[in-house]
């Protein structure tokens, strides 16, 4: 992503970050290869979208983004939401973006304040959205300034959002669209924090070609996920869609293991989650 060093001049010029990223080897990359790839990340859809809402942070972006696209969404179990906004929402990952947005335009206008949203730290290339976004390093160390950042926002009065999987769902061997592991932290962060956790179910997948790369990837060994390449043009195909999100009763960080038995209860959540995907369909 270009930013041009202006909240108002944000772009994304695949061209660009190649000659950025790879100096040495730009000049050897034919510009068929680069146009391809262009249109693979649906430049211009997205550079018009980010025009369109051109000034838009946070919650504000989520929304111009919800409208431009045409999307709208329901919540069912609303009244499970707990008064005080000091709660971990931890949701299953459909959509590999597009949900997060809506998750973050939901609990803003429910609770009338900022949200906090636990996040890939690549993602925090998303400019628009850096002042909602928590970073983590999935590949690495976390750093002081990361961990300071988390633990301030699980300190504070704003609701901190979580997809535990980390990654976009999957579809399994039985056809169903499913988050993998849903890791531990968040059962760890309620409890140190004195949070209630909110499970969510978030309805809707992305297409049959995004699974079957997907699984065309893994079987070729290849390690990295290339198939993100294809999560832009999953949000477009969105366009005019209509999704479901359905709220659990909070889980009161008193009743929840750590430790040892996190991993368990992580598990234990995510079966709640699933749990409420009758009331999505």
């Amino acid at each position: 992503m270009d930013t041009n060093h202006s909240n108002d001049k944000i772009r994304i010029d695949v061209d660009s970050v190649i000659r950025q990223r790879l100096p040495r080897y730009s000049r050897f990359i034919p510009r068929a290869l680069t146009r391809l790839l262009e249109k693979a990340v649906c430049q211009d859809s997205l550079n018009e979208m980010l025009r369109v809402n051109r000034g838009k942070r946070d919650a504000d972006f989520c929304r111009g983004v919800i409208d431009h696209l045409g999307i709208t969404y329901s919540v069912v179990g609303n009244q499970l939401l707990p008064a005080d906004p000091r709660a971990v929402f931890v949701c299953n990952h459909p959509l590999g973006g597009l949900d997060g947005m809506i998750l973050i335009d939901m609990l803003t206008r429910h609770y009338g304040r900022p949200v906090r949203f636990v996040v890939n730290d690549l993602l925090m290339a998303v400019e628009p959205l850096r002042g909602a976004f928590l970073p983590i390093n999935k590949h690495g160390r976390q750093s002081r300034q990361s961990l300071q950042a988390i633990d301030q926002a699980f300190a504070s009065d704003c609701p901190v959002i979580i997809f535990p999987a980390g990654l976009v769902s999957r579809k399994g061997t039985d056809g169903r669209i499913r988050d993998l592991e849903w890791q531990k932290m968040f059962v760890n962060k309620a409890i140190e924090s004195e949070r209630p956790v909110i499970p969510l179910h978030f309805s809707g997948s992305n297409s049959s070609f995004f699974y079957n790369f997907a699984k065309l990837r893994k079987q070729l060994h290849i390690p990295f996920n290339i198939e993100m390449l294809r999560l832009p043009a999953e949000v477009f195909r969105c366009r005019g869609a209509r999704f479901t999100i359905s709220v659990a009763a909070p889980i009161p960080w008193t009743s929840l293991r750590g430790g040892a038995q996190a991993a368990a209860q992580a598990a234990e959540i995510k079966r709640i989650c699933y749990s409420l995907e009758k009331t999505s369909s």
